[in-house]
């Protein structure tokens, strides 16, 4: 399997390329060559198949014979032990959990391969790869899980000061050992901007082999899409029309759900779910693509401006926006509206959610009053204990898992940095 930029389908690179450099030169983002469709005996015994069987084959599909099957095996195995369960609340409407992981957020599923995948194409180099990861919350948790201790790898994890959740702070800055965090006075865009800067600079890139844990690296979204196969072996009917509703902010987790579409999977419309930056909602509603700088809100992970995987999403498509508005209808929601979520799911259906799951909630039940006879599954991506700010006010004291309250006894440790290019560099070099 070879892999080509978003920018210019004509340069290819192959897999150990894609995933350890994660940007081409020209800025673009890596898609598969090909993405072939599943077999039908694979649908036919979907059900039947354990999670990892069913990752293995949709992994073989996306990266052909550049990982012989046996270590592919291996590396999922080790990576995807933990699991994605469908919660019922209707007849029609479904939510997976997925924050079973050991960050309990959904980037447990994308980190946790690519750590292994990461570690198993670096055995027999000698040059330490550096990874840079930008983080809104979830992702710079589940990377430094993922990662901690993997020998030949550092970490250096970026985030937002002051907007993120204080567990969440806790998940980056307790690490130590290969994992550094830096505190960056700006948002989520300004360091998603500053590593997409150092990969494109060729001084840093002359003296650190440089790669990316965010959802800009390819490694990230293959085992994503595993999840929606996962939760479509686990409805109750198996022939009413399936929409996915997809919290979203870099938009990593409904590409991958795309791809899982064009892998043959029976998805009937995705829903974009997101708070005021509402930059897809308003591409899928008026074909006008206009990023601006990110809005602050409680669900803080999908606070992002400048969406990456939009680049995906459109050339899934070939930039048509007819056909992917075909495929997705967006969704946008207010503080208040979340709240609002919150407490109607633990009032009506005792279930608590976090504030980006909600939002994905409400993107569903206003499709479904739409579109009677189909059915849904809005995706609930991290233990609403991590953000206890923002749920403590709504529903009172909630229980916080002791993966994250042990995290209260450990020594926070974070660098303050500018948005200043300058700076992050000369820390770099």
């Amino acid at each position: 399997m070879k892999y080509y930029s978003t920018k210019n389908k004509a340069y290819h690179v192959d897999l150990k390329a894609a995933v350890l450099k994660s940007l081409p030169p020209d800025n673009g983002l890596y898609m598969p060559e090909q993405i072939n469709r599943l077999s039908d005996d694979f649908f036919k015994n979907l059900t039947q198949l354990s999670f990892q069987e069913s990752s293995f084959q949709v992994a073989h599909n996306l990266m052909g014979d550049a990982v012989p099957s046996k270590d592919l095996q291996g590396i999922i195995d080790r990576a995807i032990n933990f699991s994605a369960p469908l919660h019922q609340m209707t007849d029609d409407i479904y939510t997976q959990e997925l924050w079973h992981g050991p960050s309990l957020a959904f980037k447990d599923f994308g980190a946790r391969f690519m750590a292994e995948l990461m570690s198993y194409l670096v055995k027999d180099d000698n040059e330490k790869l550096s990874i840079l990861v930008a983080t809104s919350g979830d992702t710079g948790g589940a990377v430094a899980a993922g990662f901690y201790g993997v020998e030949g790898i550092d970490v250096t994890i970026l985030y937002p000061k002051g907007k993120v959740s204080p567990l969440q702070e806790l998940q980056l800055t307790t690490w130590g050992g290969n994992i550094k965090a830096l505190e960056i006075d700006g948002t989520f865009d300004d360091c998603q901007a500053l590593v997409k800067a150092a990969f494109l600079d060729q001084e840093i890139n002359a003296k650190r082999n440089l790669s990316s844990a965010n959802s800009i690296n390819i490694a990230r979204l293959i085992p994503q899409s595993f999840y929606y196969f996962e939760a479509m072996k686990q409805l109750k009917n198996q022939d009413k029309p399936v929409v996915f509703s997809v919290p979203s902010g870099n938009f990593g987790n409904l590409t991958a759900g795309l791809l899982a579409k064009r892998m043959g999977l029976p998805v009937a419309r995705f829903l974009a779910a997101t708070n005021l930056n509402n930059i897809v909602p308003h591409y899928l509603a008026t074909n006008d693509y206009a990023p601006r700088p990110s809005l602050q809100t409680i669900s803080n992970a999908m606070d992002v401006g400048r969406p990456s995987n939009f680049q995906r999403m459109v050339d899934l498509y070939d930039d048509n926006w007819d056909r992917i508005t075909r495929d997705i209808e967006g969704f946008y929601y207010s503080d208040e509206d979340t709240r609002f979520a919150v407490k109607y799911l633990q009032k009506a259906y005792d279930y608590i959610a976090d504030p980006h799951g909600a939002i994905g909630f409400l993107a569903l039940q206003q499709y479904l009053q739409d579109h009677p006879g189909h059915q849904g599954i809005f995706l609930e991506t991290a233990h609403p204990a991590k953000f206890l700010p923002v749920m403590e006010p709504v529903l009172g004291e909630i229980p916080v898992p002791a993966a994250l309250s042990d995290l209260r006894a450990k020594t926070s440790e974070a660098e303050a940095m500018s948005t200043e290019f300058a700076a992050f560099k000369a820390w770099l070099v």
